[in-house]
C-alpha cells in the first residue's frame, strides 16, 4: 500500500488508522517524510519518531499535553507522552505495524501546529 504523501501537506491529512496496515515504512520513505516536518523531530535509536518540547512552566506543558490528547482522539492515533515540569517528550510509532507509518508523520505535523 503506497503512502499518499505527495497529494498535500502532512498536517492537512487525516490519520487512516490501522486498517490493512501490516508493514512499517522503509527507511528512505521515513527520511522523506521526516524532511517534511518542521521542528526537532528525529527518528530515535528505537525506531520511533520523537521530539522534545520545552515550556516556561508545568501549566503550559500540561495545556499542551491536553491539546495533543484531544488531537490524538480526533485522529485515533495516540503518541506516547512524557510530561514533566516545563517539558513534554513525544514518541510516535504504530504498534500494529511494529514501526513507523504515514500516520505517525501526519500526527507529528498536526502536533507541531498546536
Amino acid at each position: 500500500m503506497e503512502p499518499k504523501i505527495q497529494a498535500c501537506r502532512l498536517a492537512d491529512m487525516k490519520c487512516t488508522g490501522c486498517a490493512g496496515m501490516s508493514e512499517p515504512l522503509k527507511d528512505e520513505k521515513c527520511e522523506q517524510l521526516l524532511s517534511q516536518l518542521k521542528g526537532e523531530w528525529h527518528i530515535s535509536p528505537q525506531g520511533q519518531l520523537a521530539r522534545k518540547y520545552r515550556f516556561k512552566n508545568f501549566r503550559l506543558a500540561l495545556d499542551f499535553v491536553n491539546k495533543v490528547g484531544r488531537l490524538a482522539e480526533e485522529q485515533n492515533h495516540h503518541p506516547d507522552i512524557y510530561l514533566a515540569w516545563g517539558k513534554v517528550d513525544i514518541n510516535l510509532w504504530t504498534h500494529k505495524a511494529r514501526g513507523l507509518t504515514e500516520d505517525d508523520f501526519i500526527i507529528a505535523a498536526k502536533i507541531d501546529e498546536i
